[in-house]
């Protein structure tokens, strides 16, 4: 199938969803979210794919959501913002909710939607030197998808996210928890491949009913509540209208982003 953001491929058992704007450091526009859910689609529907991996081309993995994307689609309302991250809420948690197994291969970044893509998935498995990050508040956005929580200590979710941080070290990462292996430059995806196939070698319908139990359990406790209450936080950061925000925004559409984050970092120099 013809694609424009991703690229798909198949290695026996194994299908692989490569994202592919790498000039972008793979940034999800809307085109890409149409073609991942549709790639997902017919992995799923295909009974020789037996597990699914993710990752990016070029120097990362995936840097996010498009903030430049997101400027052009012109979001006013709160209806449009609700749409928006309803629409990325649900992108990210298709690797959660897959019928297939799911495998995040990160290197280089992978921040904000793209460290909840990574999360989302079933196993990650990094190569040194990955950066790992949820640098929204930086911005003055939202997280789609507070997924860490589920995987870390309060203390480090509320440090990462409420300070925005985004040079997590892969070493960090798997202390934290946040990924199941650290590979060594240049061989994540062999070693991707090499663990769905350990995956693909188990009855399916085991693997798929055990997958469905597992997520349950996180259901039970609340997971999904959870993630829709953080949505409804998500909307109304992304539609408040303060001094600052408009601010903010004004530079960034006019004078791009890094002028944008260097005037917000001023503002907290005793001198300016």
């Amino acid at each position: 199938m013809n694609y424009q953001t991703i690229e798909v491929s198949r290695q026996g058992p194994v299908g692989i969803l490569s994202l592919n704007r790498p000039s972008k450091l793979n940034a999800i526009n809307a085109a890409m979210i149409e073609e991942i859910n549709r790639a997902l689609d017919n992995f799923e529907a295909n009974d020789v794919v037996r597990a699914i991996v993710v990752h990016g081309n070029g120097r990362a993995f995936c840097a996010g959501f498009d903030l430049q994307a997101g400027i052009e689609a012109n979001r006013k309302t709160e209806a449009d913002w609700r749409k928006a991250i309803n629409i990325d809420l649900k992108l990210i948690m298709r690797f959660w909710h897959s019928t297939k197994p799911t495998i995040a291969v990160v290197h280089g970044h992978a921040l904000a939607g793209g460290f909840e893509i990574a999360l989302a998935c079933d196993m990650t498995i990094c190569e040194e030197g990955s950066l790992f990050g949820e640098p929204e508040l930086k911005f003055g956005s939202s997280i789609v998808a507070l997924l860490l929580p589920w995987y870390v200590n309060p203390k480090r979710a509320k440090q990462m996210l409420l300070a925005g941080r985004d040079h997590v070290s892969a070493d960090e990462a798997f202390l934290y928890g946040i990924v199941n292996e650290v590979a060594a430059k240049g061989k994540g995806v062999d070693r991707g491949v090499a663990l769905a196939r350990e995956v693909a070698l188990m009855d399916p319908d085991s693997v798929r009913l055990t997958k469905r139990a597992i997520n349950q359990t996180y259901a039970i406790m609340g997971l999904d509540e959870a993630l829709r209450k953080g949505a409804d936080t998500a909307v109304k950061i992304e539609t408040l209208e303060t001094e600052l925000r408009q601010r903010f925004n004004q530079i960034h559409r006019s004078e791009g982003l890094k002028a944008a984050l260097k005037w917000r970092e001023a503002r907290l120099d005793p001198d300016e």
